[in-house]
């Protein structure tokens, strides 16, 4: 699914899945696309990835028509405009909680190359476009996406406000960043956790906007938030499903030869 199709997927409450990559061998892209996803998940917040090494990612998963979707370290017009420099067909900002945050993304996403003085004018609705220029900037930024990474109770709370303009087209929750912030680390079947969950999720849907998480704990879990409205399914990633995997296989084979096996979370947390 090519980043047009995505977009369209989103406007449309249609579902699509992705997972998290971290590999940069070349080996682990050629079988992106025999596993079934429509995008994947590039992490440059968390993972020390050099522009290079992510643009090549970018392009690699651009020619087998899955939109390769980066999280940036933070919200920076700069970082922004250098992923989709880099070839990522969507942005994720990571911890997205006020209206200047959303604003200074829709002008690094959907505004480049404009900068500057007259970007802000332009944000702040001080000056209008000629339509010419909006044509133009139209045409330049086709297709990309504008995802906001929603991590806090204070975002949360605020979902209306940073959803409502239509240059956002997306809403990715951090489950595991905003149990934390709620005060309850990991308790994800805790009754105040679903409350913002389905507050999230029914804002989304409401507007018109995608809408799911990142999540690597139970299956369960992510089909119960997916039956909630959630048309965005961002699913482990190849580090947590290679440990959990090869734990697995070792225990039953050390088991198999009356060796002691080990019990660890295994959980990669990204």
């Amino acid at each position: 699914m090519n980043q047009y199709e995505l977009k369209k997927a989103f406007e449309e409450n249609r579902r699509v899945y992705g997972t998290l990559i971290v590999s940069t061998s070349p080996k682990w892209v050629s079988q992106l696309d025999k596993i079934g996803v429509d995008f994947v998940f590039i992490d440059s917040e968390h993972m020390p990835l050099d522009r290079s090494t992510r643009a090549w990612l970018c392009e690699c998963c651009k020619a087998m028509n899955i939109a390769p979707v980066v999280r940036i370290p933070f919200c920076c017009a700069y970082e922004a405009f250098a992923a989709i420099e880099d070839g990522a067909a969507g942005i994720v900002s990571p911890y997205s909680e006020t209206v200047n945050e959303v604003n200074t993304l829709i002008g690094a996403v959907k505004y480049r190359p404009l900068k500057g003085e007259r970007l802000q004018k332009v944000l702040s609705g001080e000056i209008t476009l000629s339509q010419k220029e909006k044509d133009y900037l139209s045409a330049y930024n086709e297709g990309h996406l504008l995802i906001l990474n929603i991590e806090s109770r204070a975002a949360a709370d605020n979902i209306d406000e940073l959803i409502s303009k239509p240059e956002v087209d997306g809403v990715f929750i951090g489950p595991h960043d905003l149990s934390i912030n709620m005060g309850i680390p990991e308790e994800y079947d805790n009754p105040e956790f679903e409350l913002y969950i389905e507050k999230i999720i029914n804002a989304c849907n409401k507007n018109k906007k995608g809408v799911g998480n990142h999540f690597s704990g139970s299956v369960e879990k992510q089909i119960q938030w997916a039956q909630k409205g959630m048309n965005i399914v961002v699913w482990s990633s190849d580090i947590s499903v290679f440990a959990k995997t090869i734990n697995r296989d070792f225990n039953t084979i050390k088991e198999k030869l009356g060796e002691s096996t080990q019990t660890k979370d295994l959980d990669v947390t990204i």
